[in-house]
């Protein structure tokens, strides 16, 4: 077939010809994802398609392929990761190994340490240590005693989930459990290209990044994010940690740099939480939407509910609740606003 003009591949795409498969593909720069013309996912934009006619080119390109259509074939791959990854979550309380987890992928302990880590961002042990994480803290809103949870989490005894709750919940369990009334929280404020940032922390890690365009209003907002806590401006001398992660974020943001692999002191339902940390597994330039989030922390019905705990992520870019879409590709909502949302987007593409 002669190469195809812009207008042909248009019309293509529009009317799901597939007599067209294999003869170019399409990306969505809102989704990051590429498709076969005749994939039955919701129309995008015109203006927000790019032609490629191989699939090399579509990923050279940064576009990941579509999970509706596969483009690329079916890969047998990611779902092996996704069968570890659910075998985890069901059997969290057991003792596993690297051998008997790549017996499930079909691949050796080392190549499935390093694909898990690829895909989900973290190691299959510390995977197993957030799953059990989760089942305590929803033991714990849910009434039980700091006990019952250990053990009904899967953590065989107390000195454990005190060690793990320093690094993950970013304080101890009972005051947790009592929602962290009596903390002193240090906050400091930064110009970014985003505009103003505001950020928060406790002596375990930073409980809150907002943005917005004057110091008073994001003074308000914290207050009534943590309206038991006092809250304290932060002096160098006092809280080192916090301005060094402000800097760190603000290059970041500014100028491209790493994001900072900061500690996290987050609070919120179960359900949240669970959001929050598959949030945390998006790479950069990478971008889902509301409904494969939802599929990814197996609650499929929970599409509305993931879009809920995406407003009231507390922690901006650190938690990238800015890399979830609407399923037509549309930016969907953005508790800081669509034009910071956009330009998160866009500069994220750009570096990747």
């Amino acid at each position: 077939m002669p190469k195809l003009s812009d207008n042909e591949m248009k019309n293509a795409v529009a009317q799901r010809d597939g007599s067209f498969d294999g003869h170019f593909y399409y990306g969505v720069i809102t989704t990051g994802v590429f498709c076969s013309p005749s994939c039955s996912t919701k129309a995008a934009n015109p203006e927000n398609l790019r032609f490629f006619f191989d699939i090399e080119s579509a990923m050279q390109a940064g576009y990941r392929p579509c999970k509706r259509c596969n483009p690329a074939g079916q890969d047998t791959r990611t779902q092996q990761l996704i069968d570890v990854a659910r075998y985890i979550e069901t059997h969290a309380e057991d003792k596993m190994t690297l051998t008997q987890l790549g017996n499930i992928a079909g691949v050796s302990p080392s190549r499935l340490q390093r694909s898990f880590k690829d895909m989900f961002g973290v190691s299959p042990k510390h995977y197993q240590d957030a799953v059990r994480m989760r089942k305590f803290k929803r033991s714990l809103k849910e009434g039980e005693s700091v006990t019952d949870a250990i053990y009904s989490s899967g953590y065989g005894s107390i000195s454990r989930i005190y060690g793990e709750a320093t690094r993950n919940i970013g304080m101890t369990p009972k005051v947790y459990r009592a929602g962290g009334k009596g903390e002193i929280i240090h906050y400091a404020c930064r110009e970014t290209a985003l505009g103003l940032m505001i950020m928060a922390a406790t002596d375990k890690g930073v409980c809150s990044v907002q943005f917005g365009d004057d110091k008073d209003s994001l003074l308000t907002l914290l207050g009534d994010e943590f309206p038991e806590a006092r809250l304290v401006l932060s002096a160098a001398q006092d809280a080192p940690e916090l301005d060094s992660w402000m800097l760190a974020l603000d290059q970041h943001i500014s100028q491209g740099a790493p994001r900072p692999d900061v500690p996290l002191d987050i609070r919120g339902t179960a359900f949240q939480i669970k959001v929050w940390q598959f949030l945390l597994s998006i790479k950069e330039g990478d971008v889902m939407s509301y409904g494969e989030v939802a599929a990814h922390i197996d609650n499929p019905k929970a599409v509305r509910a993931v879009g809920a705990a995406c407003g009231k992520n507390p922690v901006g870019i650190l938690i990238p609740c800015h890399r979830v879409l609407r399923s037509d590709g549309s930016l969907g909502g953005y508790r800081w606003g669509l034009e910071r949302k956009r330009t998160l987007l866009d500069m994220e593409r750009a570096r990747r």
